[in-house]
């Protein structure tokens, strides 16, 4: 595990698919080798498409058309390859004629050497030219791989083959049949898998802690049984496609071993796969499981399989004697194409040898770094910068006396502004430190935490440069202040709405938008509820029935005697607030 894209917001079991259906914009120079789909199906033995020539001959330098046709289909990649060595590099390159269905890919380090679809748009024919290279073989053939759909897709469709002028005739190579791989047995559960082992013969993991798949939908329930030389697995929880078990090196997504069961036609396949950085994962053939069995109650997917221990020589296995982190992900399954996991995958806290001791033991969705930056970040733009700016906006009259040097009102602002910019700095910190850099791959919330960290800087700087109270730049600072306060204020809330759904944190259920609608509701309506009560004491008017003159109480004065309102609204107002906060936090420790 070497690429640091695996965050806990990440098993990023992206689980998608591959080639086509992983790559719609043709993106496939990986399969230019084999040509071959890692669709995890065998592909159709029976081409439906052909390939056409402009002319039979050529000299090196000529350009020859080259023609897919066929039935509809949303992907191919085509090569030409030497006639007597179809196992060897792509000769030549291609000049595109269509540009907008279809795209030059490098293979073998040679531009153009290959092309491939552009879009994942239904096309029936596509026309490129071929030049011929200098040096060229005596015999060339086109070889193209054309996809219809994720689970039919045929390889190395074979065009004609073409010649240069007196060279000896070609034959054909003599064909060999590769050996299909055989196709384990699956066997359908009968029952729910039993918890009641778990710690005493099961090495298990479970998501509630201790919960029990036979009694619960929601239970993500995971056991690994050791019998002699091999290990019995067992994965139950709630799916709409698949579920799927890695076993990882560290907590970042890169050559990972990782097993899948995928839903299709209500049939429920069991797969070995790995990953590679960032990428799609891999699905493997010819792997030993056995034992496989599987089955599907009330949307809850359970599928068992045993391998053994170690497995010398066999490629992307690792040895199960050795200790990993372990995760655990669920998503959508079309077809037998797997997509993105619905939530964050489940992940155990430390590394763990499921061969040893049995273990009960639990995970998270979330690593303790995330959850403290969430954390922190709630507590200071829901909690201390509101009640710091209610307290500068409303409270200067009523707490204007000395405290340690300065007026109360702006001790207090001072104290929770200041404890505002040391939380934002701490959590803006956390997921560097986590990821090891900044992190691409979570839309603009990271973009509006920096904008928000900045405005906090450069408030404490305009803060430690503030004018003198009558000094005629004083009401610029004012303005300036109040405008890059609200501005973060604004920007922070962004954030939040945004961070709320990342897969490092990614809080369940839509209450966590009402929730935070309804935070922002109760502090705008605090603000205007204070801005009436303060318009309302400093209108206040006093008739003197001897003369009839009209006087307007002083503002301090009114402020002073709505004290006691003010105060019972700060009461409620934090109490409201402390329960927002509450919330999340709550929601936060639970994951």
């Amino acid at each position: 595990m070497t690429a640091p894209g695996f965050t806990v917001s990440a098993f990023i079991l992206l689980l998608h698919v591959s080639f086509v259906a992983n790559y719609p914009s043709g993106k496939v120079t990986k399969s230019c080798g084999g040509m071959i789909p890692e669709h995890g199906h065998t592909p159709q033995s029976h081409p439906a498409h052909n390939i056409s020539v402009s002319q039979k001959t050529f000299r090196p330098g000529d350009r020859i058309k080259v023609t897919l046709s066929g039935p509809p289909f949303k992907g191919f990649l085509l090569e030409a390859r030497d006639a007597e060595n179809l196992s060897g590099p792509p000769v030549g390159s291609f000049t595109l004629i269509d540009s907008h269905v279809s795209q030059l890919l490098t293979c073998e380090d040679v531009q153009g050497s290959a092309v491939s679809h552009r879009s994942p748009s239904k096309k029936t024919e596509i026309k490129v030219f071929w030049d011929a290279p200098s040096g060229a073989p005596n015999h060339i053939t086109f070889l193209a791989t054309v996809v219809e759909k994720y689970k039919i897709y045929w390889v190395k469709i074979p065009g004609p083959v073409i010649s240069q002028p007196n060279v000896p005739p070609f034959t054909t190579p003599e064909a060999t049949i590769a050996p299909m791989p055989t196709v384990p047995s699956v066997s359908h559960l009968t029952r729910s898998f039993n918890a009641s082992d778990c710690g005493n013969k099961k090495f298990c993991i479970r998501s509630p802690l201790n919960c029990d798949p036979e009694k619960e939908r929601a239970c993500v329930f995971l056991s690994f049984t050791r019998d002699d030389q091999s290990v019995m697995v067992e994965m139950s929880g709630p799916s709409k496609g698949y579920l799927s078990v890695a076993f990882s090196h560290d907590r970042w997504m890169g050559d990972d071993d990782a097993y899948v069961c995928i839903l299709e036609d209500q049939i429920v396949h069991i797969q070995p796969s790995h990953l590679t950085g960032r990428s799609h994962p891999i699905m493997d053939f010819g792997d030993p499981l056995e034992d496989m069995a599987w089955r599907l109650v009330d949307g809850v997917m359970q599928c068992s399989f045993r391998r053994n221990i170690t497995l010398p020589g066999v490629k992307n296995r690792f040895d199960l004697n050795a200790s990993y982190y372990i995760f655990v992900a669920d998503g959508a399954a079309v077809d037998g194409r797997i997509h993105k996991h619905s939530q964050q995958p489940l992940i155990t806290y430390e590394k763990y040898n499921v061969t040893g001791d049995p273990k009960n033991i639990g995970g998270s969705h979330s690593l303790l770094l995330l959850k403290v930056h969430g954390a922190l970040m709630f507590v200071a733009w829901m909690t201390t910068v509101s009640v710091g700016v209610l307290i500068a906006r409303f409270f200067k009259p009523v707490w204007s006396k000395a405290l340690f040097g300065d007026a109360a009102w702006f001790q207090v602002h001072r104290t929770l502004m200041l404890t505002t910019s040391a939380l934002t700095f701490i959590a803006f910190l956390l997921p560097f430190i986590y990821r090891g850099g900044w992190n691409w791959h979570a839309g603009y919330h990271p973009y509006l935490g920096f904008i928000v960290m900045v405005l906090a800087v450069l408030q404490l700087l305009l803060a430690a440069f503030r004018p003198p109270l009558h000094d005629p730049r004083r009401q610029m600072f004012n303005w300036t202040h109040w405008s890059m306060g609200t501005a973060a204020r604004i920007i922070a809330v962004a954030a939040m709405f945004l961070g709320m759904d990342l897969p490092g944190l990614n809080l369940p259920g839509p209450w966590k938008t009402y929730a935070m609608i309804g935070f922002v509701a109760w502090h705008v309506g605090t603000e205007i509820i204070l801005e009436i009560h303060a318009y309302r004491l400093s209108r206040k008017v006093e008739i003197l029935d001897d003369d009839r003159i009209q006087i307007l109480q002083s503002f301090t004065a009114a402020e002073a005697e709505g004290y006691v309102f003010k105060k019972v609204v700060l009461a409620i107002y934090v109490c409201g607030n402390l329960t927002f906060l509450t919330m999340f936090l709550s929601a936060i420790n639970r994951l």
